[in-house]
């Protein structure tokens, strides 16, 4: 009997310790701590650690007056970068950040986090009537905190060097303006591999997908498509659009817009509660219908080759 009972006492212990040892292999985080000064450094600025253990560091968009709604804004009340790093494991962390953007400074904010490696999550806008427009564009990516620190500093200088090139935001993309004109459809269609439907001269390539909401299928005529609207001629036009995307999707397909010189004009979400969730960004870009074309299918490509194994 004595026998017995210290067996199952030492087994219990055993179990005790097990279940201790698997507790604190699945918290490496709480563990690790960051260096807030190697971070500042890295980054150029000060950077704070929180009671959490995460770092935060900061840009108060001081440069450009705004106003909203006729009211001259502090940048404090709403008009500030940040990014904050968690630590994720042995010399490892994970950021996430807001960054303040104004219309012409997007397209290099957003070539410079692709180029160091971060993710872009979300481009939308804060307020209503604000003057200039102001927008923000989220971050996120994994590294070392330093290298992240200096991959969110690449971001702001590349804002800051639009602005040293011309202090006050833009109020249009450069380049002439497209003329009303003739665009050849088939072309479109033959570039893209799918056909185009013309409406009131201008040609439109629509692309549906399905999905859940709630229990329920939904398809195109509940708006999960993919579309591209061409105005203009073939010689000079102009793309707008959207594309819907799976999470895992839409990094690959921001970049190969970019990488065709199309503009991302937002990123966010349309619905809730699907499955899987979607995500659409909307695009603009100008030049010769051709080139446009080839960059839109140049971003469907890169969406098809995320589901190929």
């Amino acid at each position: 009997m004595k026998t017995r009972f210290s067996h199952d006492l030492m087994r219990k212990g055993w179990m005790l310790l097990g279940a201790t040892i698997l507790v604190i292999a699945s918290l490496p985080s709480m563990a690790a701590t960051l260096d807030a000064a190697a971070i500042g450094k890295a980054a150029g600025t000060k950077a704070t650690a929180q009671k959490d253990g995460v770092v935060k560091i900061g840009w108060s968009r001081s440069d450009v007056p705004v106003t909203v709604d006729g009211m001259r804004l502090p940048p404090a009340a709403g008009l500030g970068s940040w990014a904050a790093f968690s630590p994720t494991g042995s010399n490892q962390a994970m950021v996430m950040g807001d960054t303040v953007v104004f219309q012409d400074e997007v397209d290099a904010a957003m070539d410079a986090a692709f180029a160091h490696g971060l993710h872009v999550t979300g481009l939308h806008n804060h307020f209503f009537y604000d003057q200039p427009k102001v927008y923000f564009m989220h971050i996120e990516g994994e590294d070392s905190a330093t290298a992240l620190a200096s991959d969110v500093k690449a971001v702001w200088d590349a804002i800051k060097a639009v602005r040293a090139a011309r202090p006050q935001p833009a109020n249009g993309f450069s380049g002439p303006m497209p003329a009303s004109g003739k665009i050849d459809t088939q072309m479109l269609a033959k570039i893209v591999g799918h056909p185009a439907e013309v409406n009131n001269g201008s040609p439109k390539i629509t692309l549906g997908t399905t999905g859940q909401m709630r229990g329920h299928s939904i398809g195109a005529s509940m708006g999960l498509t993919t579309w591209a609207a061409f105005s203009g001629s073939d010689s000079l036009a102009a793309m707008d659009g959207d594309f819907i995307m799976r999470a895992d999707e839409v990094q690959p397909v921001l970049r190969a817009l970019r990488k065709a010189g199309i503009h991302i004009v937002a990123l966010h979400n349309h619905m809730i509660g699907t499955k899987p969730d979607f995500y659409f960004t909307h695009f603009w870009g100008k030049g010769k219908a051709a080139d446009l074309a080839r960059g839109f299918r140049a971003a469907l490509d890169a969406q098809a080759a995320v589901a190929k194994p």
